[in-house]
């Protein structure tokens, strides 16, 4: 299934992998691998992951305190935030009113 991202969601995945690579070396690469799994394991099985909030669902990114949350649309996964999960709860819940899809 095709992948679109928010913009937000962009923006922070980017923040995430710079604050990782200023932290040690190549920890910024098993970030964005780990991100990537995630995204990958969501749009081959899309509803595999439990309704985390309304209908955005939650896939865990392994290793890292962080998720990828998404919505099912009609022919693509919409991911909507790449979130800390110890940081801010509930921040990215405006943008379910602006689901402006960026290009994958």
């Amino acid at each position: 299934m095709k992948v679109r991202f928010h913009p937000a969601a962009v923006d922070e995945f980017e923040e995430a992998a710079l604050y990782y690579a200023s932290q040690k070396p190549g920890l910024d690469l098993r970030f964005i691998e780990g991100v990537q799994a995630a995204i990958r394991a969501a749009s081959e099985a899309p509803t595999r992951w439990r309704v985390f909030e309304r209908d955005v669902r939650r896939c865990l990114v392994r290793v890292f305190p962080y998720a990828v949350l998404y919505s099912l649309e009609a022919d693509h996964i919409l991911v909507v935030a790449v979130m800390h999960c110890r940081r801010e709860p509930g921040y990215w819940r405006p943008r379910q009113k602006d689901p402006t899809p960026g290009p994958h």
